[in-house]
């Protein structure tokens, strides 16, 4: 009160103010009025509304971040944006029908193409081993072996053609 009896007008504040969210709860309650059936609307519902939407934002906006210094980028990008959301269970179930324009695809490779080979079978990685059909090899001539012979020049000094092919190399 002032010294005439006649209190202070307090500064207004909008109701994300009062509610301490970012995101805009007036906006939200219009939202809600034109686009539901019903004729009165809580005060409450806007209010959580905004409030959800401000944590998922925040969570997306987290993970993405990790990602991109995960990459070595400074900016997040639409990439960046499914990356986080496609390595996190919880918002992958809720965006799942969701396209990211921009975004890419996501990196995969097929078990089978991964399998390391163990005792003729392929070992995938949930240990169930996967058979391999038998090739018989072709037969084929075996190569007989000779041992080089080396011919000697005159004067008992081996000329070029003799290292050669001695040494097996052509």
């Amino acid at each position: 009160m002032s010294a005439r009896g006649v209190k202070k007008r307090q500064k207004a504040l909008t109701k994300s103010q009062r509610a301490n969210v970012t995101f805009p709860v007036a906006r939200m309650y219009r939202y809600l009025k034109s686009g539901t059936h019903r004729l009165r609307i809580g005060m409450g519902s806007p209010v959580y509304m905004a409030a959800v939407i401000e944590y998922l934002t925040a969570e997306v906006l987290e993970l993405a971040g990790n990602a991109a210094r995960d990459n070595r980028k400074g900016r997040i990008t639409p990439r960046h944006i499914l990356l986080a959301i496609a390595n996190d269970e919880e918002l992958h179930l809720l965006l799942k029908s969701v396209t990211i324009a921009s975004g890419g695809v996501l990196p995969k490779i097929h078990p089978e193409l991964l399998a390391k080979k163990k005792g003729g079978k392929f070992v995938v990685g949930n240990n169930i081993p996967l058979t391999v059909p038998y090739k018989k090899p072709i037969a084929t001539k075996p190569m007989a072996h000779k041992k080089p012979t080396s011919t000697l020049a005159v004067g008992n000094q081996p000329s070029k053609k003799a290292i050669i092919v001695s040494s097996g190399e052509y």
